[in-house]
């Protein structure tokens, strides 16, 4: 009978938010980057053969995955009307009969092999071979699907509205599954609310108190151009880590693990946004293009393997943030004193510390955290790492305070000195808050919007800017 007829699902777009092929690849970077990259030059032109051969090169989880609500939907009122459901998909049967056996569909599966792509009129060909002219229904989101519409008895077309049209044009039954790709979830895995770090371009200007319009617009370019370094690599981070976004309670409604930006979209917009930012860099100067690329590499290198790497990877957040202040006097001409490097980077190693604390205090249970080196039973150690970085962070303010730059810039020492007992607390209080897993996962994001520690840190500047003597010579010059 015509409603016994199987019910015949398309992966890829369709039945699943993702695509296998970008699951796998991005799986193997993340799991084994040489080898996954060697697999994709040496098979690009045979997909059957690629397709194979990260699966063996990579674990991913099939059940974690996001699927079509609609689809899954259209798949269980089938099974509940005592027809077969049947996964049908240009990907690797490994994967196919794992996320058939995943959801409960039948275990009778179409899929590529290594020798064979099961795609377009090859998999219409299987299908009628196994079901006959119109003997089945099929979903698919392609124009490549339209070989397989062509001999069912029923298409439905998830997103396509071309092939929708084409299809009922030529007096094919239609249900349309509409989607759409969300620009504001491209929007979201740019991250822009973490651009926000990029104030810390501002450092080296603030601190040799040049406030001229032409400084202020070089560190602006320099700022947008660091924006889009970093949401380059956040894409790339998320295309990484998707699995582990999927474990987390939070990152699971991130747009590529949540499967509401497709990972080919997410890939072009990545590398938009990079191209971009290397162009405004090339526009500033050289020093600041050579340190942008530094960043990004560095950045790469952090997503692929660093982050993993214990201890390491702390050290590894805090030179990315310290990149940043270099970058901005890169982007001005200004010169930045040693001292004040120095005093960043074991500032930000604490931060780096906060971060992981926040991350282990957070989690379920003692295990480690997916992706990351550490759990609860670390926070100790990191705990004392992080006191260990506020000492070196406050040595070395106070060791600033007597340079020739600082006596220069600050004639009246002992307010320089006294600048030292508000970030003290400051970072005593992100150390405390991290400890007991009372801030956000991201220690800059959450100081920006923490009320009270942004406070701390107006009563530093407002002390610094008075040993300056800033204050008074603004409040002559305004009267």
């Amino acid at each position: 009978m015509a409603d016994k007829k199987p019910l015949v699902l398309d992966i890829d777009g369709t039945f699943l938010r993702t695509d296998l092929l970008f699951e796998t690849f991005w799986a193997g970077l993340g799991q084994a980057p040489v080898e996954t990259l060697r697999a994709a030059a040496k098979t690009l032109t045979n997909p059957a053969a690629l397709k194979a051969r990260l699966v063996e090169l990579t674990e991913v989880r099939t059940d974690l995955m996001p699927v079509n609500a609609q689809v899954l939907t259209l798949a269980r009122q089938a099974q509940a009307e005592g027809r077969e459901v049947v996964l049908a998909s240009a990907s690797n049967e490994v994967l196919v009969k794992r996320l058939a056996a995943d959801h409960g569909l039948s275990e009778r599966v179409f899929a590529s092999t290594p020798e064979r792509n099961l795609k377009g009129s090859a998999k219409a060909v299987a299908l009628v071979e196994a079901f006959g002219e119109a003997g089945f229904d099929y979903a698919g989101n392609d124009t490549v699907d339209r070989e397989v519409w062509a001999h069912a008895d029923r298409a439905i077309v998830v997103g396509d509205r071309a092939s929708a049209q084409a299809m009922e044009a030529a007096g094919k039954p239609v249900t349309r599954i509409a989607t759409e790709v969300s620009a504001r979830g491209v929007l979201k895995a740019f991250r822009p609310h973490q651009w926000v770090k990029n104030v810390l371009l501002f450092v080296p200007m603030l601190a040799a108190h040049d406030f001229t319009l032409a400084t202020l617009g070089l560190v602006l370019l320099g700022m947008a151009a660091f924006s889009l370094a970093a949401s380059s690599i956040y894409v790339v981070n998320d295309l990484l880590d998707l699995e582990a976004d999927r474990l987390h309670v939070k990152k699971k409604h991130r747009p590529f693990a949540s499967g509401r930006v497709p990972l080919p979209v997410g890939m072009a917009a990545g590398a938009g946004a990079g191209v971009v930012a290397l162009v405004l860099a090339a526009l500033l100067n050289p020093g600041f293009f050579g340190i942008i690329v530094l960043y990004m590499v560095l950045s790469l290198s952090y997503s692929l393997k660093l982050k993993r790497m214990r201890w390491i990877d702390i050290a590894v957040l805090a030179g990315l943030y310290t990149i940043r202040v270099i970058a901005g006097a890169l982007a001005a001409q200004i010169y930045v004193s040693g001292y004040l490097l120095v005093f960043i980077f074991p500032a930000f190693l604490t931060l780096g510390c906060v971060k992981r604390l926040t991350e282990v205090t957070l989690a379920e249970g003692d295990a480690r955290l997916p992706g990351r080196g550490y759990g609860k039973p670390d926070r100790p150690d990191l705990l004392n790492v992080a006191i260990i970085g506020i000492v070196g962070a406050l040595t070395s303010f106070f060791l600033y305070s007597f340079t020739a730059q600082a006596l220069a810039l600050y004639p009246t020492q002992w307010l320089v000195w006294a600048t030292l007992i508000p970030i003290a607390w400051w970072l005593i209080r992100m150390l405390r808050l991290g400890y007991y897993g009372k801030q956000d996962h991201d220690p800059i994001v959450f100081a920006m919007k923490d009320k009270r520690g942004v406070g701390i840190l107006l009563i530093a500047i407002t002390l610094l800017f008075q040993a300056a003597g800033l204050w008074e010579t603004w409040v002559t010059a305004l009267g």
